[in-house]
């Protein structure tokens, strides 16, 4: 092995090394989102980039929506992993306002093509 070879397998085995710690802090931390509300209906918005709907699970708790996101990482074919920085297990959670009152058994959940997850929930009439 020559020394360049050798610098070239430490860096690579120091970046997997940083990847895999950068994900796994990335999977300890809450999907970032945002609440929104209207006159009818509460909007809950998810980072999800890169999640497919067969990724996706939603819940609705008590007065929380809680998201798991079980995601892939895509193969390319000629290409070797050096830094795996996403996290593929991920979790978010939002509770709704102490006073909201909800038709959970309306909500839907829509994955967009920008890379979020809608979670709409109808306010209860």
């Amino acid at each position: 092995m020559t020394l360049r070879e050798l610098g070239r397998s430490t860096v690579t085995a120091v970046a997997s090394k940083v990847g895999r710690a950068a994900s796994k802090v990335q999977e300890s931390r809450p999907i970032p989102s945002d609440l929104l509300e209207s006159e009818d209906a509460y909007l809950i918005v998810f980072d999800a980039a890169g999640a497919t709907g067969s990724d996706v699970q939603v819940r609705f708790v008590r007065d929380s929506v809680l998201v798991r996101i079980d995601r892939f990482r895509d193969f390319h074919e000629g290409f070797d992993m050096v830094f795996p920085g996403r996290g593929m297990s991920l979790d978010g959670q939002v509770e709704l306002p102490a006073d909201a009152e909800v038709d959970p058994k309306k909500a839907t959940a829509t994955l967009t093509d920008s890379g979020t997850l809608q979670v709409t929930v109808p306010k209860a009439e």
